[in-house]
């Protein structure tokens, strides 16, 4: 991955998924954009919260980092990769809820069954409506 398109996805599009998790969960979600280890990386998305009160469907509170392939993030700013994008923000909330039972998480609890989950190498595509 060159630079300049990690740098743009890390200060131009990262921002907009955080915002886009942090609205879909009402806030009962946080993030932190976790730096890449070289700058010709994008960054990690770690998604976490406090579980709920009186415990949840899992031992552990949402610990999670999202990171994507440095391929896919090229393509973004390559024809079309500003709809894609935006495909992709259309499509976090399916997205979020099938992570749900294939790694062992709840959002509604605020709880995971792994102390931290990674959900490595993703891609923008979208899901079929």
């Amino acid at each position: 991955m060159h630079p300049i398109p990690a740098h743009r996805f890390n200060t131009e599009l990262l921002p907009r998924i955080a915002e886009r998790v942090q609205a879909l969960s009402r806030g009962t979600l946080q993030t932190d954009v976790l730096p890449s280890a070289s700058p010709d990386q994008p960054a990690r998305l770690r998604i976490w919260a406090v579980a709920r009160a009186g415990g949840g469907r899992y031992a552990h509170p949402i610990d999670i980092t999202l990171s994507w392939d440095s391929y896919e993030v090229d393509r973004l700013f390559a024809t079309g990769g500003d709809l894609r994008f935006a495909e992709y923000l259309d499509a976090l909330p399916g997205k979020l809820d099938a992570w749900q039972e294939a790694r062992q998480v709840d959002f509604s609890s605020r709880t995971q069954a792994d102390p931290t989950v990674l959900l490595g190498g993703l891609d923008f595509e979208h899901l079929l409506r």
